[in-house]
């Protein structure tokens, strides 16, 4: 067994004043850094600019951020667990969401979304897709509610049950 002081044997040579560092090795405390993050950032900027949908995307995300929400994660997608029927072309999409005693099914089609939450009880439903304003929906005393749209790109369901919220997790549609 070595012993402790034994493992770092050669890092002495890192103690020095920054002029002794070896070629390559960087300091925590270079001012040149902060120079060059911001020189970086700005050619970034100018070069590869975020689009400005995405950026509002990034920034309703946060602000949607909800502590008090509980979190309802994907237990069953039919893209990627079910077996696929032959035949069919365009099946719907099942999902099926479960998180602290609350699990959401839901069937996303051409058409829109259909779905159903369990316990069955009277709900308000947004379906959060970035920058779009969101769909509001209502589930009724059996849990069931309808969309008219489809989500396209991102979304999430955020289920409102009387003082409860309940998040999704964030999917492409």
């Amino acid at each position: 067994m070595s012993d402790r002081h034994d493992d770092f044997d050669g890092l002495d040579d890192f103690a020095g004043p920054r002029d002794a560092l070896p070629e390559g090795a960087f300091a925590d405390d270079d001012p040149d850094d902060g120079l060059l993050e911001e020189e970086l950032r700005q050619a970034a900027a100018i070069l590869d600019p975020v689009p400005a949908g995405l950026r509002q995307v990034a920034v309703d995300a946060f602000a949607l951020h909800d502590l008090d929400a509980r979190v309802a994660e994907l237990t069953f997608d039919s893209l990627v667990d079910a077996i696929p029927v032959r035949g069919e072309t365009d099946p719907p999409r099942m999902l099926t969401f479960r998180g602290d005693g609350v699990t959401v099914d839901v069937e996303v089609t051409a058409d829109g979304l259909i779905g159903q939450l369990l316990p069955p009880g009277p709900a308000g439903i947004e379906v959060l897709s970035g920058p779009r304003a969101h769909a509001r929906l209502t589930a009724d005393d059996m849990g069931r509610f309808t969309g008219d749209a489809p989500p396209s790109g991102p979304f999430a369901l955020r289920l409102r049950t009387g003082g409860e919220v309940v998040v999704t997790e964030w999917l492409r549609a």
